[in-house]
């Protein structure tokens, strides 16, 4: 691999040395719990620092003993793919007395340990806290009792703590998503999917209970990933009258023939407005009672809590448990407790109690019946899924409906990505919601000049959020061979604005299309394009819709891979991941499979990089590891092909290591969509619907659509922490078009980081890593909060 670009930080500054830092885990387990600390444990022993695993949590704080044993980087060594905590974890009585933090300090100041990275829900981290503040009183009463010399009070006078928040529910305010969160959707929406099948067979309804005593978002977001008929949550109880609503809308679904199955989703914590609890046995027996459906009961349990955890919360917990180890070297005896977490595709540092008394706040406006409060103090995040999930589940009867007279387009246009159908129904329902009539285009603009062109309804889109694939067909036609017969299309259909689902094909049709305006009017509509594609090259967008699903592919593989090896001689296998000239997949997918290299387009390489490599996992295999994993990206190199780089490490690892060689090829781009990529794709595309919406508004003058404008053209992408819309003509600065993908790329900033994994010795750009920030706090407004009341 290439040599790391010299004006990145290098750690010299950011030096452990001396340091002793502890990880913990504490309360529930969570997926994803051992990849953070398997990142703690390397990224600390990495920057020079001593590294302790403290088993049981505070239990073994307390008892000390072999509990508190030193970490060696092999010592976490395939951990990574493994679900639940294999350090323990444990409820303790003990440390939430003084005698038994008391002990658990003694512990601690015995090792020189004035570190803690603690990972666990907001009681551990509250816990934490509390030690923190208490430590140098508990010192002085250790050298007071004799157990320690006031040297080493002195020594040791002050507790530094970073919490990681691992939690399957999402309930800690200040991170859109916790460690386990992602997995425990991968777990329901595997069941949903299952079920969906015999419900179909047998005209079922099936009532599924799901994980949240306290939270809703697992059933909410599972709500909104499978198109669940009704869903109820604790934090927006449903009003009086709810059960003779619910019924009405699953009747209806049934008498008009749209769908044989229906899906109530129902948290643990469900309530109605008078606090009594809502049970997935009373809402059986009303729809049995009320329509003599065949229900049927499924409670999923812990089922949610296992298994291996998804390529998501491998890449969350590894970049925390970085940013971690880095907010413990730069903390000082005056920084407060803070906890490392996530807005949009940012790592980010809060304040440790602002989060907690900002998550105890959301139960108290529960408590208090507050529950519209409870909903915006969840944060942006939960109160978009909300929205988003009313706004597609529920349709309003015909009368209702605003009328636009306008008509909208959908195509999907470049290679298929799993989450475009979810996209497709997303902004189906969204523009039906606003009185657009709204359009489907078969097999792209080839369709589109061909004339496969028809309305598309509500219910024409039930149960596609599930499927891969795109439903619509998808061609990578461009448009500019065929402008007059697309021209000619769009005034026969009156068709007057345009979406587009899709890749680097999709991005270039508008480019076109724009261009076009200048001899078609027929274009001058508003246009807009939401990010579909594996490969995740689309300039404007840190994220695309389809690039969660092939990197959970691509882990999956590479886990079942390893796995074969287990027990054989010492093995490395060469994978060769899809991306065109893009190196997302390889990057991304090799430090969620723990891969030792990954070879990429971005980041050039010769021959003595591949020997490095070769002679660096040598050396690893000879001392530790049995498996080794190198992916590389199918054009990274014209000349070091798979092959080549195969027959490289077959010949220098003769005596020491086999290799064998693996191209995942279009298994990456199939399967049923990532829960992550069904939400992505149904909340970027109602929102782009919306602006459809507004922009037909803005342009409508005398009696017809007219937009000219660069702004009327626009891509809509994740942008760090937010969902932005770009015109398309200002992105053209920033394309590589001749390797189509962006000219900068967010993630190569996560390379070193699976280098420094695998042991590398490389520097890291430290200048994005998170200042400390406050709580963003999406509080109603006074006028909203007496009316709630």
């Amino acid at each position: 691999m290439a040599q790391p670009d010299s004006k990145k930080i290098f750690f010299e500054n950011l030096s452990g040395a001396g340091k002793a830092i502890a990880v913990l885990t504490s309360g529930g387990d969570a997926q994803g719990m051992n990849a953070a600390v398997r990142a703690v444990v390397r990224m600390g022993i990495y920057v020079g620092a001593k590294v302790y695993f403290i088993r049981e949590g505070y239990q073994g704080m307390v008892d000390g003993g072999d509990n508190i044993k030193e970490a060696s980087w092999e010592s976490v060594s395939s951990m990574l793919q493994v679900g639940g905590t294999v350090i323990g974890s444990a409820r303790c009585k003990e440390f939430r007395t003084h005698e038994g933090r008391l002990k658990a300090a003694h512990n601690l100041v015995q090792r020189g340990i004035t570190n803690l990275c603690v990972i666990g829900g907001d009681g551990s981290l509250t816990g934490a806290n509390l030690f923190r503040e208490e430590w140098s009183g508990l010192l002085g009463e250790l050298v007071e009792q004799g157990l320690i010399d006031a040297d080493a009070a002195q020594r040791y006078s002050a507790l530094h703590i970073v919490g990681m928040v691992g939690s399957i529910d999402n309930d800690f305010c200040g991170t859109d998503m916790t460690i386990g969160t992602d997995s425990a959707l991968h777990r329901i929406i595997e069941v949903v999917d299952a079920i969906m099948t015999t419900a179909q067979s047998h005209q079922r309804t099936f009532v599924l209970e799901v994980m949240g005593r306290h939270c809703g978002y697992l059933a909410l977001v599972s709500a909104l990933a499978c198109g669940a008929d009704w869903v109820l949550i604790p934090e927006m109880p449903p009003e009086d009258g709810w059960e003779e609503k619910m019924c009405q809308k699953l009747s209806a679904t049934r008498s008009r023939g749209m769908k044989r199955l229906n899906i109530i989703i129902v948290a643990e914590g469900a309530i109605d407005h008078n606090n009594k609890p809502i049970t997935t046995d009373y809402v059986k027996n009303l729809v049995v009672k009320c329509l003599g459906f065949d229900t049927r009961v499924t409670i999923l349990g812990h089922v949610q809590r296992g298994g291996t955890p998804s390529a998501f919360d491998r890449i969350l917990a590894s970049r925390m448990g970085v940013e971690a180890v880095l907010a413990l070297l730069e903390t000082t005896a005056n920084t407060p407790a803070c906890v490392v977490s996530l807005s949009g595709n940012q790592s980010v540092r809060l304040p440790l109690m602002e989060c907690v008394q900002m998550t105890q706040e959301v139960q108290k406006a529960m408590d208090e019946k507050k529950f519209e409060d409870a909903v915006k103090l969840r944060g942006r995040s939960f109160e978009n899924n909300l929205k988003t999930y009313k706004l597609l589940a529920h349709r309003k009867p015909e009368s209702e409906l605003p009328s636009s007279n306008f008509n909208v387009a959908i195509l999907n246009v470049g290679a298929p990505a799993a989450g475009m159908n979810a996209a497709v129904r997303s902004a189906v329902r969204v523009g039906i919601s606003e009185g657009h009539k709204m359009f489907a285009v078969n097999d792209g603009f080839e369709g589109f000049y061909k004339g496969q062109i028809k309305e598309i309804k509500w219910a024409d889109v039930g149960g596609w959020t599930g499927q891969g694939g795109s439903l619509l067909g998808t061609k990578r036609t461009l448009p500019a061979k065929h402008m007059d017969k697309i021209a000619e299309q769009m005034r026969k259909h009156n068709i007057n604005a345009l979406l587009v689902i899709g890749g680097f094909e999709a991005y270039l049709s508008l480019l076109e299309l724009l261009t076009a305006r200048g001899k078609y009017d027929e274009f001058c509509v508003p246009m807009v394009m939401v990010p579909a594609t594996v490969s995740n090259n689309v300039p404007g967008s840190d994220l695309s819709i389809g690039a969660d699903t092939a990197l959970n592919a691509i882990t999956t593989t590479c886990d079942r891979i390893k796995q074969s090896a287990s027990g054989t001689k010492r093995r490395v296998f060469i994978i060769e991941t899809m991306g065109g000239y893009c190196g997302y997949l390889a990057s991304v997918g090799g430090l969620a499979a723990g891969a030792d290299a990954a070879y990429i387009y971005e980041e050039p390489f010769d021959i003595r990089d591949l020997q490095a490599n070769v002679e660096h996992l040598t050396e690893k295999m000879k001392t530790s590891i049995q498996r080794g994993l190198v992916l590389r990206n199918e054009n990274c190199n014209e000349n070091y092909t798979t092959d080549f780089i195969y027959q490289l490490y077959s010949e220098e690892g003769k005596g020491v290591f086999d290799c064998r060689k693996n191209v995942l090829g279009h298994m990456q781009q199939g399967g049923a969509p990532s829960p992550f990529d069904r939400n992505f794709g149904t909340k970027i595309s109602a929102k782009a619907m919306q602006w459809v919406s507004k922009k037909l508004v803005e342009t409508f003058r005398q009696g017809r659509v007219f937009a000219n404008t660069e702004d009327s053209c626009c891509l809509l992408g994740m942008r760090r922490r937010a969902l932005v819309f770009q015109p398309v003509v200002q992105l053209k600065e920033d394309t590589d078009f001749v390797h189509r993908i962006p000219k900068e790329q967010w993630w190569l900033k996560l390379r070193p980081l699976m280098k420094i994994l695998a042991k590398y010795k490389t520097s890291y750009d430290v200048s994005d890593s998170g200042q400390l920030e406050h709580v963003v706090r999406n509080r109603p407004k006074e006028s909203d909060a007496s009316a709630a009341m």
